[in-house]
């Protein structure tokens, strides 16, 4: 039993060109984006969580490790990823398999989004507390949600430097982005 393909009607036209492969930077518009909307989630945290719980939550010291741990992780990647791309003089740069040009660019747009959401939240949140002198722990929660919201502006900022170490010149065969 053969099944026979459908036959195009335009046989004599010519094929579509393939897209060109290029992927434009992160824009400052979307990550401002992203961290506004972060900042008002993280401001309406402490109401809302307040009216539920009747309590509001804490910052520990886990997360805002973590959060550094992945900005140091990031920043590791792009100085890997543009001393490999980008030699110096003289020395030939190491050809960068393109699965692995395309998981550290998709890595690098998404952790700068969602560091950009990361920070806002805690900078919302510490916001939040501004002027509340009355709660036994607003001063210790200020301070570790600052500590975590400059913590993920450092993830952003590696992951835009991993973006851009990702970048070749034109022309060159192993164009990245």
């Amino acid at each position: 039993m053969s099944r026979e393909l459908p036959r195009d009607e335009d046989e004599g036209t010519e094929p579509p060109e393939p897209p060109t492969g290029h992927v434009s930077t992160t824009g400052p518009g979307i990550i401002v984006g992203f961290a506004l909307t972060g900042l008002v989630l993280g401001w309406l945290l402490r109401p809302v969580s307040i009216r539920i719980r009747g309590t509001a939550p804490t910052v520990g010291w886990t997360p805002v490790l973590a959060l550094i741990l992945v900005a140091v992780i990031l920043g590791a990647v792009a100085w890997s990823t543009y001393r490999d791309l980008h030699p110096k003089p003289g020395r030939p740069p190491r050809r960068l398999e393109p699965h692995q040009a395309v998981n550290r660019l998709v890595l690098a747009k998404a952790c700068a989004l969602a560091g950009a959401m990361v920070a806002g939240g805690y900078f919302g949140y510490a916001l939040s507390w501004w002027r509340v002198s009355e709660a036994a722990l607003a001063q210790q929660r200020i301070v570790q949600s600052l500590i975590a919201g400059l913590a993920s502006v450092f993830i952003v900022a590696a992951s835009l430097l991993l973006e851009r170490a990702c970048r070749v010149r034109d022309g060159d065969e192993s164009d990245l982005t």
